[in-house]
């Protein structure tokens, strides 16, 4: 019996990595294919809820909508981030290029994110990375689809920033005027 037992750990202990380096490679291969993603979210960042609907085309292009009495918009092109509150006609400007987030933006960075993190299989799968900054991010994917769900991570701000999404529309054609970078006012 006691044999039978250390089988059976072994086993399950040889097997737990294959499973999860399946899991991740099923990931990937969905992202593979998909060049651009419409959704609604679902935004908390430290404890104060926003939503909206965004667009996130692969390589490092997004817009949100936020339904909110300042009609925010947020609109990331390249290494550029804007928040305009278009109520009152102000545009703020910030670089990406240190944060975690810019590894969502970019297929390839994502994909060597997944690779790279760790994998927790829960409600659904959570892949939890931590930089060489002791910066941490979680991405999280549906177990049945393997479809991207949403993510956490803390901005420059320390601002801890949970993001769920639920995908609209994959691969539909944009605009590419929708990402130009509005000017400084």
């Amino acid at each position: 019996m006691f044999s039978k037992f250390f089988i059976l750990l072994f086993i399950f202990i040889n097997f737990l990595p294959n499973l999860y380096a399946n899991e991740k490679k099923l990931i990937i291969n969905r992202l593979i294919n998909i060049h651009n993603i419409t959704f609604n979210f679902e935004q908390i960042t430290n404890e104060k809820k926003e939503i909206g609907i965004c667009i996130l085309v692969f390589d490092n292009k997004l817009k949100c909508k936020y339904k909110d009495s300042m009609q925010k918009e947020v609109l990331i092109n390249g290494k550029t981030l804007v928040v305009s509150q278009k109520r009152y006609n102000k545009n703020y400007f910030y670089p990406i290029a240190n944060t975690m987030f810019v590894n969502i933006l970019n297929k390839k960075k994502l994909i060597n994110l997944i690779e790279k993190s760790s994998y927790k299989i829960k409600k659904n799968i959570e892949l939890s990375y931590v930089d060489e900054n002791n910066k941490r991010i979680i991405t999280f994917f549906e177990k049945e689809n393997y479809n991207l769900i949403g993510w956490k991570v803390s901005d420059q701000l320390q601002n801890n920033i949970f993001f769920s999404l639920k995908i609209i529309s994959i691969n539909n054609e944009h605009d590419p005027i929708i990402f130009k970078i509005p000017l400084i006012n």
